[in-house]
């Protein structure tokens, strides 16, 4: 592995971010992000569904303002039962 794919990418905060969560139910992951984020303005869109619509994919948007919130936040979203998976 070079160098350049070891290094974090550095970000400037406060800014822009989209998790990507999936699961089986669109209206419990919207319920989860509403509990996790609380009082942070934020968007939600639907991204896409499986093609039997087993699994649905949101886009959630919002401005982060630090590390530690950004990775907090990724780790209450990937813990939440309603969740299967964040990218």
């Amino acid at each position: 592995m070079t160098d350049e794919k070891k290094q974090k990418i550095q970000l400037e905060y406060p800014c822009p971010w989209v998790y990507k969560i999936i699961g089986p139910d669109k209206d419990e992951m919207q319920s989860a992000v509403t509990e996790i984020i609380r009082d942070c303005k934020y968007k939600i869109s639907h991204s896409r569904s499986s093609e039997t619509a087993k699994y649905h994919c949101l886009n959630v948007e919002l401005t982060v303002e630090s590390e530690p919130q950004r990775t907090a936040l990724y780790e209450a979203l990937k813990a939440h039962r309603a969740v299967k998976m964040v990218l």
